[in-house]
């Protein structure tokens, strides 16, 4: 798979209220689940969200082979619908690279009023959001982001750096609080060579060197769930006593929750990536290892409809000064523990 991001945040009551809630995916590799998103936020009663200018806005993103990819395409659905002055024209999901530049390519020449793009691959489909620009349709870049800022008007995602420090910050804290003082910390990546998965580890390692600690092990688990099984089943063999593990991605967590109940191992705390409903109903279960989880939420996907009908429409936000949709918003990780998950259930996706 090729740059695979896994997510958070969502726009409350319609982008022109600019009320910006951030919530929790992570990463995007096959993991062959039903999804469940939360469903797109109803518009507010006034401002940007009274039916403007009818719009055309196209979309395209991976198949939904993955729980976070699932959920992408069910909230970008749930949010159009919000609006009578949006006619929403997805193409079909597909996770080969010519066969997405064929779909976007049929939505440049249908002449839509404005484009959602999750890429497969930001660098492989530079060129055809490039001809969309070109062509006077305004690109709204979904979280993987095309490297030529000249192939998007504005984009939207989330914050693999943050991810880790938030991440990085719950582990350090609660070790420190518990006098542990040369912990053994355990990290389960998604696809170590993805910039996305680097980013993602280098926060986490940032912060906890502020602690004065550091990563003891780390393996990556392709964001799959068999793969997370396997890895962590590897790693509770290697290490016979650990302090803290940190898995970034929920979907593949299913199967390193499941190697750690399999080896009857509860010496330890973990923390979660990404916000899937799986993970909180661990967490508001208070009975396992599993006490957090960092959001990069799909929800982010009813962020871009909103931004695309937006900018389609000549609208900026209403709550900011500028008249003119920012060029890049991204979201912030937030982490869900027992105490606030309750606020969170509702943004959960299923793997």
């Amino acid at each position: 798979m090729t740059d695979k991001v896994a997510r958070r945040g969502f726009l409350v009551g319609g982008l022109g209220g600019a009320a910006l809630l951030a919530a929790g995916c992570t990463s995007n590799e096959p993991s062959a689940a039903p999804a469940a998103s939360a469903p797109a936020p109803a518009p507010s009663a006034g401002g940007n969200d009274q039916p403007g200018t009818k719009v055309t806005i196209g979309f395209s993103a991976p198949a939904a082979d993955h729980g976070w990819i699932a959920a992408i395409a069910k909230n970008a659905e749930a949010a159009a619908k919000q609006y009578p002055d949006i006619d929403f024209k997805p193409v079909e999901p597909t996770n080969d690279i010519n066969q997405q530049i064929s779909a976007v390519e049929s939505l440049v020449a249908a002449k839509v009023a404005a484009l959602v793009i999750l890429p497969n691959d930001g660098q492989q489909l530079n060129q055809v959001a490039l001809q969309a620009t070109q062509a006077g349709i305004p690109v709204v870049n979904l979280d993987r982001v095309f490297p030529d800022k000249l192939a998007y008007r504005t984009w939207i995602g989330g914050d693999n750096y943050g991810m880790g420090v938030a991440a990085g910050h719950y582990i350090g804290k609660k070790l420190k609080d518990k006098g542990v003082t040369n912990p053994v910390i355990v990290e389960i990546q998604g696809i170590a060579t993805l910039p996305l998965t680097q980013d993602r580890s280098k926060g986490f390692a940032d912060a906890l060197k502020t602690y004065g600690f550091s990563v003891t092990a780390k393996q990556d688990a392709k964001f799959t769930v068999e793969t997370g099984n396997q890895v962590a089943t590897s790693l509770l063999q290697a290490h016979k006593k650990i302090d803290a593990l940190w898995n970034h991605d929920d979907d593949q967590g299913i199967g390193v929750l499941a190697a750690i109940k399999e080896a009857g191992r509860k010496e330890f705390f973990m923390v979660g990536g990404a916000g899937s409903l799986n993970a909180m109903k661990e967490i508001q279960s208070g009975s396992s290892v599993l006490e957090a989880t960092v959001t990069y939420s799909p929800t982010m996907a009813s962020s871009a409809i909103k931004l695309a009908r937006l900018i389609a429409q000549g609208k900026g936000m209403s709550d900011l000064v500028e008249n003119q949709v920012p060029q890049s918003i991204t979201l912030a990780s937030e982490t869900i523990t027992k105490e606030n998950v309750e606020k969170y259930l509702p943004l959960g996706f299923e793997s």
